[in-house]
């Protein structure tokens, strides 16, 4: 029998070149990739930046009106995404900077909608296939960088001699490569018949990642590749072998948790970090200060940081040095749009888990159990990184496509064989058994 292409299970035919080439590039300008160390190497907002983005919105909204009836299938998450922007522009009534909270409200709507395209247009595999071929295409110009323009491609100053490839810090260019890891993963997990350029992202995006040095990212890494690889490896395994794995799972992680509660400083200590996490803790404290002082509302969707900032002058007084982000989504978020934001985000975070969960054995075979690996990740992510509700970014974009597969409906026609022998797919059993009423056991029983 041969094998089945995982294309040929899915519902509709694949995007053409014109709109995965439209599709890449918006991927790839959602990281920051080299346009950010060009335009602005300072990490400010400038006036370039903002022409720059206008081509992509345009990009956007044509290829959301080429799948304008397929993108309208995923109604319950354009009525979430419409949620967040509905509180996010609320808060330019309160924002302590209202002008950019304008500007970064526009943002995140054109890629929460660009999101949800995704999460449609590109069903099974595709997806994983298309975030993998821009982790390539991205990971071969971070080492052009890195040889050829090393004063781009690798740290001069702070974090010296580590490699940052196409990015502003060597976190950014992590977060990326695990992404394209995982999707790498995926494609080889779904049984795609062109293995080879997701066996050359897989090495390439995983030595980059280790070429970072960032303990995140290496968390990332292995959760992202350890759920596709566990995944895989119970389903060819048996329900047995299944079982005992989760338990073995269960088991490991409780242990896990116990030594991380009871001994914390030896586990930090054997990952290279001391107990405040480079100075993250006391970020932590200084801001769920200000949380307490503004716990309903925030300070305004993407204002708290502004350079102009009052709030963020005192925790950087506290801190003691130029805080650029709370290293953490969910406080991130707190300080912006208060525990309602929060609630909202961390509603539609278990929304998508569960419905993932559930769809695991069909979708998720499919598509190479991305969906599951890729929420682990952007979970632990979201614990060190500000990637909650984010204008412009890449984990806050794949999550809401994520989202938006978890809510839309399930493909149905899937295009599998009847019989594991074709030719024998119209054949019947024999009629005349022993246990028939007139069988030749039967038979032989009356003649006694």
């Amino acid at each position: 029998m041969r094998p089945i292409h995982p294309d040929s299970r899915l519902s509709d035919p694949e995007p053409p070149l014109w709109e995965r080439a439209g599709a890449m590039i918006c991927i790839i300008m959602l990281t920051g990739a080299l346009i950010g160390p060009v335009f602005a190497p300072d990490q400010g907002e400038t006036p370039m930046l903002r022409l720059i983005w206008l081509p992509v919105y345009a990009i956007i909204l044509g290829l959301i009106a080429a799948r304008f009836e397929r993108v309208l299938r995923a109604w319950p998450a354009w009525l979430a995404l419409a949620g967040l922007i509905a509180l996010a522009f609320a808060s330019k009534y309160w924002s302590i900077d209202p002008a950019v909270t304008g500007r970064r409200v526009i943002a995140m709507t054109m890629t929460g909608a660009f999101a949800l395209y995704l999460g449609t247009a590109f069903d099974g595999v595709r997806l994983p296939r298309l975030l993998m071929q821009a982790a390539l295409i991205m990971a071969l110009g971070s080492l052009v960088m890195v040889f050829a323009f090393p004063t781009i491609g690798i740290h001069q100053f702070d974090n010296a001699g580590l490699w940052r490839g196409l990015w502003y810090e060597k976190n950014q260019m992590g977060i990326v490569m695990v992404a394209g890891a995982t999707a790498a993963a995926a494609c080889l997990a779904a049984g795609d018949a062109r293995w080879r350029a997701p066996a050359l992202t897989l090495v390439l995006t995983t030595a980059l990642v280790i070429a970072t040095q960032s303990k995140t990212s290496l968390l990332c890494l292995i959760i992202g590749l350890g759920l596709v690889a566990a995944l895989w490896t119970m389903r060819r395994g048996g329900p047995v072998f299944t079982v005992v794995c989760v338990w073995l799972g269960i088991v490991v992680a409780g242990i896990g948790v116990y030594v991380f509660l009871t001994e914390p400083e030896s586990i930090l200590a054997a990952l290279g970090k001391d107990p405040s996490l480079t100075g993250r803790t006391h970020i932590w404290d200084s801001l769920m200060r200000r949380v307490g002082e503004r716990p309903w509302t925030g300070y305004g969707y993407s204002a708290f940081w502004g350079k102009d900032s009052v709030p963020a002058a005192f925790v950087r007084q506290e801190t003691g040095w130029l805080v650029p982000s709370a290293h953490n989504g969910w406080i991130d978020l707190l300080v912006q749009l208060g525990w309602p934001g929060a609630v909202a985000a961390g509603g539609l975070f278990v929304t998508a888990t569960m419905v993932t969960l559930i769809r695991l054995g069909s979708a998720g075979v499919r598509e190479g159990y991305w969906a599951i690996a890729y929420l682990g990740v952007f979970l632990l992510l979201s614990l060190s990184e500000s990637v909650l509700l984010s204008h412009a970014s890449l984990p806050w974009t794949l999550f809401l496509a994520i989202l938006a597969r978890a809510l839309s409906p399930q493909a149905a026609a899937i295009s599998t064989p009847l019989a594991p022998n074709p030719h024998a797919a119209y054949q019947t059993r024999s009629r005349i058994a022993a246990q028939y009423a007139h069988g030749p056991a039967r038979r032989s029983l009356r003649r006694l």
